[in-house]
C-alpha cells in the first residue's frame, strides 16, 4: 500500500463521524487560496503522469490513442465533480485492456464507446440503489487472482510492440495469441526492443533518483527524443512510432498521431449498434465493464482514505463514475475507473480536494491542444515498455505468490483458479466462477462451525460441567448459524436420545441466525420426537430472524413444545414436568 507523503497532512476526518468527507461539497469547505495552489501543483503532476499512460492503455485496447486521452479529460473531470472520494483520479487503467480489447476487435471503436455508456448507466444504477458496500462482499482471493491474470495478459501482449513483431492480426483468445507471438518470433528487431528496455531502465531508475519528476513522461520523453536522433544520424534505422501507426481523419483533414482537438461531440453509436442482437451481445460486456469499474474505483478509493484519514461515500463515487462513463462516450472516452497509481500519485503530490483531480484533466486536455505534434514522434516501444512495468505493479508478484503460499487451501485455490481463468479464457467466467467458489467454500466453513450436542453432567465440555440435567431429561444445545448448509447435520445427534428421556430441552441461545431451511429441518426434528412421545423445551434466545418463528408459529402447529427465554429456565421447567408425570420414570 502507498505511504503518505512526509509533510502532506490534509484535513482527517474522524473515523468515527457519521457523514462522510470525500466529495466535493465537503471538501470546499474553508477552501483558500493556498489550498488552491496545492490542488493546482497535485493536478499538474498527476496530468503529466497521466498522458502517457492514457495513451498506452487505449492503444493497447486496439484503438486510436486520443481515446485515452479523451476518457481522462471529460471522466476524468466529471467523476471529481459528482464522485465521492476527495482524492479519487479518474481515467483509463490497466484492468479494463482485456474486456475492452476484444469489443473493440469485434465493434470497432463505436461498439467500445457503446458499452462503456451501457456500463455507465448500470454504475449510476448501481449507486442510486445503494450497492456500494455490497462489492466488499466479493473475496479478496478473486480480485487478486484476477488482477494478476489481467497483468499477465497485458504483458504479454505488449511483446508486440516490445519486440516489433509483425504480427498480421492478434487472435481473440490468449493460447492463440502466445501462439502467434511465437510464430511471429523471427521478425524481431533489435531497435525496437533496445527502445522498450531503454524506456523499462528509465522507468526504474528515475524514481530511485529522485520522486520530484513524473518518471513516465520523462523516461518517454527522453526515448522519443534518443530515438528521433538516432533516426537522423542512421536514416536506415526506424522504430514505430505514435504517428506511424495512427492517422485520424477530421473534416477531411488527415492527422497523424492525435489531433490537436478537443473532444468532440458525437453519438456513439451507429445504427448497426441499435440492433437488439448487439445490444444483447454487448450487454455482458458491459455488466463486466460495470463491476469491475466499481471494485477497482471503490478498492482505490479506501486505499486513498488509508493514505490521507478521510472517508469516501461509496454510493455517491458509483453515481460519479456512472454519470462519467455516461458523458464520455459522446466525446470519444472509453470506459474509465479509479486509478490507484494516480490517485496515490495526487495524494504524494499534496491534493487537498477534488479540483485537483479536475485539473488533472485540464492539463491533459492543454497537452491534447498544444503537444499533439510532439506526441507522434513517441514510439510504439516506449509505450509497449510503459505498460510492462504498468502490468508488473498490476500483478504484485511476491504478494500473490506470498498469499498463495500462506492463505488456507480453499483460498489458494480460488486464488490461482481465478488467475488461470482470466488467462486462459476471460474475466467473466473468471469472477463468476471464483466467487461460486468462494461462497460454496465459506457455506462449507460456516456448516462445519455448527454444532449440535447433548450436554450434561458427564458429556459436556469444561463450561459445561456445571450443568444440571434432571432424569429423564435430554438437553441438546446447537451452536453455530442453522442455515441450509448445515441445518441437516446438525439435527442428525436428535436421533441418538435414549428410549427413557421424555423431555428434550432444545437450546438455541447460541444460534446466531436461521433460514429457511433451518426452519424446516427444526419443524422435522419437532415432528419426529413427537412420534417418539417426547415433550420438548426451546430454549431461547431465538435465532433471529425473529419473524422466521412468528410465521412458524411452532406452538400452533406443535402441541408438545414450550418455548422458554433462557436455557436454564427451560431446564426447570423439565424438571417440574418430571415431578408432575411420575409415570414416566415408572414406565423407563
Amino acid at each position: 500500500m502507498p505511504h503518505r507523503k512526509q509533510g502532506f497532512a490534509p484535513t482527517p476526518v474522524p473515523r468515527s463521524a457519521p457523514t462522510f468527507a470525500g466529495g466535493l461539497r465537503s471538501s470546499l469547505a474553508g477552501y483558500d487560496a493556498t489550498t488552491f495552489r496545492a490542488d493546482l501543483l497535485a493536478g499538474g503532476i498527476v496530468g503529466i503522469v497521466a498522458l502517457p499512460l492514457s495513451m498506452a492503455l487505449a492503444i493497447a485496447v486496439g484503438v486510436p490513442p486520443q481515446h485515452g486521452l479523451y476518457t481522462a479529460i471529460i471522466a476524468g473531470f466529471l467523476v471529481a465533480l459528482t464522485g465521492g472520494s476527495r482524492f479519487q483520479v479518474t481515467g483509463p487503467t490497466a484492468a479494463f485492456v482485456v474486456i475492452l480489447a476484444p469489443i473493440a476487435a469485434r465493434h470497432g471503436v463505436t461498439g467500445l464507446l457503446m458499452a462503456g455508456l451501457m456500463a455507465g448507466v448500470m454504475l449510476l444504477a448501481m449507486g442510486l440503489a445503494g450497492a456500494g458496500r455490497l462489492i466488499q462482499f466479493i473475496p479478496y482471493p478473486v480480485t487478486s487472482g484476477f488482477t494478476a491474470g489481467i497483468a499477465t495478459v497485458i504483458a504479454t501482449l505488449q511483446l508486440k510492440d516490445a519486440l516489433g513483431l509483425d504480427v498480421a492480426s492478434m487472435p481473440e483468445h490468449f493460447p492463440a495469441k502466445v501462439a502467434a507471438l511465437w510464430t511471429a518470433r523471427g521478425t524481431a528487431s533489435l531497435a525496437e526492443l533496445v527502445v522498450a528496455a531503454a524506456t523499462i531502465a528509465l522507468l526504474l531508475l528515475i524514481p530511485r533518483l529522485t520522486a520530484k519528476i513524473p518518471a513516465p513522461l520523462v523516461a518517454i520523453g527522453l526515448v522519443a527524443t534518443a530515438a528521433a536522433l538516432v533516426e537522423r544520424l542512421w536514416p536506415g534505422l526506424h522504430v514505430a512510432t505514435i504517428a506511424d501507426r495512427f492517422h485520424t481523419t477530421i473534416d477531411g483533414h488527415v492527422y497523424a498521431g492525435i489531433p490537436p482537438l478537443p473532444p468532440q461531440l458525437h453519438l456513439p453509436w451507429n445504427a448497426t449498434l441499435l440492433r437488439l442482437e448487439t445490444v444483447r451481445e454487448l450487454v455482458p460486456a458491459a455488466f463486466t465493464i460495470a463491476i469491475l469499474g466499481a471494485i477497482e474505483s471503490l478498492l482505490s478509493a479506501v486505499i486513498a482514505d488509508g493514505m490521507t484519514g478521510t472517508r469516501h461515500d461509496p454510493d455517491a463515487e458509483l453515481i460519479g463514475l456512472g454519470l462519467g462513463n455516461i458523458v464520455a462516450p459522446f466525446f470519444g472516452g472509453i470506459a474509465a475507473t479509479g486509478a490507484l497509481a494516480r490517485t496515490a500519485t495526487n495524494i504524494r503530490a499534496g491534493a487537498r480536494s477534488p479540483v485537483a483531480a479536475m485539473v488533472h484533466a485540464g492539463v491533459v486536455l492543454l497537452a491534447v491542444l498544444l503537444l499533439a505534434p510532439l506526441v507522434g514522434y513517441v514510439p510504439m516501444a516506449a509505450l509497449a515498455g510503459l505498460l510492462l512495468i504498468v502490468a508488473w505493479n498490476m500483478s504484485e508478484v511476491r504478494h500473490f505468490l506470498h498469499v498463495a503460499r500462506v492463505a488456507p487451501r480453499s483460498d489458494a485455490l480460488v486464488l490461482i483458479t481465478c488467475f488461470l481463468l482470466t488467462v486462459v479464457f476471460d474475466m467473466v467466467l473468471a469472477v463468476s466462477v471464483g466467487v461460486v467458489l468462494a461462497a460454496l467454500l465459506f457455506m462449507k466453513r460456516m456448516a462445519e462451525l455448527t454444532q449440535g450436542r447433548l450436554l450434561g453432567n458427564d458429556n459436556g465440555d469444561d463450561d459445561d460441567h456445571a450443568v444440571a440435567v434432571p432424569p429423564h431429561v435430554a438437553l441438546y444445545e446447537i451452536a453455530g448459524p442453522l442455515f441450509f448448509g448445515a441445518a441437516q447435520s446438525a439435527m442428525t445427534a436428535l436421533d441418538t436420545i435414549g428410549a427413557d428421556v421424555r423431555v428434550v430441552v432444545l437450546a438455541l441461545g447460541r444460534v446466531p441466525t436461521i433460514d429457511a431451511t433451518g426452519m424446516v429441518a427444526l419443524e422435522s426434528a419437532l415432528e419426529r420426537l413427537r412420534r417418539d412421545r417426547k415433550f420438548v423445551l426451546i430454549a431461547g434466545p431465538l435465532p433471529r430472524p425473529q419473524h422466521v418463528f412468528s410465521k412458524a408459529n411452532l406452538r400452533a402447529h406443535h402441541e408438545n413444545i414450550v418455548i422458554e427465554p433462557s436455557r436454564e429456565q427451560a431446564l426447570r421447567t423439565a424438571a417440574d414436568l418430571v415431578l408432575l408425570n411420575p409415570q414416566w420414570g415408572a414406565s423407563a
